[in-house]
């Protein structure tokens, strides 16, 4: 249907031209619509990123965990075969094993030395900013030059670490060849390499605490310790819980580049942690469907540590009544 015409008159004659209606004015968006279209713009690359890079391959390998892969051919679907097999491995077993006395010792370790690095390179000291950017350097140095790097200075024969020993006028040690030295050294290289990055996230919530408090302390007769027993640990508890997380997640999962380059797994699988197990599984093996159900398990098990995280520091939350 079309819209009327109107006859436009002249005064005191007849009409004599006629003028489409003009439309209805156009509904614009309220300001929530337009916020919520705004963020799922914004949210829209991430989103589909993951949903590609991640959440696909996900659901991929879960799927795949459920079948026998023969190198990139046939696939045979086993039911929970691979599973059956899992508990029975005793190698996946002592990977389990070795993953959480690595786990136990990184994450609390890394956590007190990135917090002091923190409170350290809080102090307003000349040359400070020095300082934060030579202990943050190693996190962006490839992790296959790290491996080398600390190969080369803790090697038996010729590494400056028993150089330094023997000048000292002690014994050198094999600290790549011992399994119990060689998960310590890869603990060490470890911390050295991720306390930069965890120093500068703890550095980001002691800035966040008002020196008022402080200043407040002081005047009240608190020393450092109190300072910090009362005012930065409680305040510091958000960024705490974010570091005890991410540490765990990390250390669960990476460690990969450092252990092919250090010790290949070795010695006498010493430093095969689950993660190395299933790379070796999956693409020296060629047991794909198989290091698929060990990975399936081993988000399982991180999931579930992540939950036991969260309820033990309540997520970071201040409030302790809800």
């Amino acid at each position: 249907m079309t819209s009327p015409d109107i006859t436009v008159a002249p005064p005191g004659g007849a009409a004599t031209a006629t003028e489409p209606a003009a439309p209805p004015p156009r509904r614009r968006l309220g300001r929530k619509h337009r916020e919520w279209l705004a963020a799922g713009l914004f949210l829209a690359p991430d989103v589909l990123g993951l949903l590609v890079f991640v959440g696909i391959p996900m659901v991929l390998s879960i799927v795949l965990g459920f079948y026998q892969v023969s190198g990139f051919g046939s696939y045979e679907f086993v039911g929970f075969g691979n599973y059956q097999r899992m508990m029975r491995d005793p190698l996946f077993w002592d990977s389990m094993q070795i993953t959480a006395v690595y786990v136990l010792v990184l994450v609390p370790v890394l956590f007190c030395v990135s917090l002091a690095l923190g409170l350290l390179v809080k102090q307003k000291l000349p040359g400070m900013a020095a300082y934060r950017t030579l202990l943050f350097l190693p996190h962006v140095i490839s992790l296959v030059v790290v491996g080398l790097l600390w190969k080369f200075m803790l090697d038996e024969q010729v590494g400056v670490v028993n150089r330094a020993i023997r000048a000292a006028g002690m014994e050198g040690r094999s600290w790549l060849g011992e399994p119990e030295l060689a998960l310590a050294s890869v603990i060490a290289v470890t911390v050295w390499v991720m306390m930069g990055y965890y120093m500068i996230i703890f550095l980001a919530g002691l800035q966040d605490i008002p020196q008022e408090y402080y200043e407040a302390a002081k005047i009240d007769g608190a020393g450092p310790w109190t300072s910090f027993r009362t005012i930065t640990w409680p305040l510091l508890r958000p960024t705490s819980f974010f570091v005890l997380l991410m540490s765990t997640v990390a250390a669960i999962t990476g460690g990969l580049d450092l252990i092919f380059v250090l010790t290949n797994g070795g010695p006498a699988n010493g430093t095969s942690l689950v993660i190395f197990y299933i790379y070796q599984q999956a693409f020296m093996f060629g047991e794909y469907g198989y290091a698929a159900a060990m990975g399936s398990f081993l988000v399982l098990i991180m999931v579930a540590l992540s939950a036991v995280i969260f309820a033990l520091t309540r997520g970071g939350r201040f409030d302790d009544d809800n």
